[in-house]
């Protein structure tokens, strides 16, 4: 059991919480986003990560939204459809003393599905493989009004899903892959202020 435990914990890997260990639960689909590659993005980020209202849609074990607060984000939304990887992600906000998060029990769909009562200025987009739901997430948060004017959006997902399906005026400003698993960094512009190619 000992091993079992010790496999069901993440590592924050940068910021005010450097270093600490978290526990998530046994969940479908639920596999964090490994530490490489969380450097890797928030190199990326770290630009913009300070001060920014943060999406986590596909929040499992919370290691994107957890890195982000870490790294200074000014508030961070995590959803989940799980109530019990929403207590844990609760139980891991208490143990950080961390008050500028939310966390909602919701599928990121139906969430999405409904007029935008803020923009994100960075969103994280890593939903279970096979389950199609890029698309449709991707699209809500387009046509609802969740994005700031150049909101930036990472996306994870399984490498064969190519092209990846994303709104027109989505531009995929940094790719990169590890083992099956694409990661990329997409940039919203403005629609109205979109180049014509």
């Amino acid at each position: 059991m000992k091993n079992r435990k010790s496999s069901n914990s993440l590592r924050i890997i940068g910021g005010e919480w450097r270093g600490r260990r978290l526990s998530f639960p046994d969940a479908e689909g639920l596999r964090p986003t490994p530490d490489r590659v969380r450097e890797t993005l928030f190199n990326w980020l770290q630009p913009v990560i300070r001060g920014a209202r943060c999406l986590d849609a596909f929040a499992g074990s919370g290691a994107l939204g957890l890195e982000a607060l870490s790294r200074g984000a000014a508030q961070v939304t995590l959803l989940d459809s799980a109530p019990k990887v929403i207590a844990q992600l609760r139980e891991n906000l208490a143990l950080l003393k961390c008050t500028h998060a939310e966390l909602h029990c919701a599928s990121a769909l139906s969430y999405l599905d409904r007029p935008a009562h803020q923009t994100y200025h960075v969103v994280f987009l890593d939903p279970p493989y096979h389950k199609n739901l890029l698309a449709p997430a991707a699209q809500l948060l387009e046509e609802r009004g969740w994005l700031a004017p150049e909101a930036l959006i990472y996306i994870e997902a399984e490498q064969t899903l190519t092209p990846l399906p994303i709104p027109a005026n989505w531009a995929i400003v940094r790719n990169k892959q590890a083992g099956q698993v694409s990661y990329s960094l997409i940039q919203r512009q403005s629609p109205a202020h979109r180049s014509v190619s």
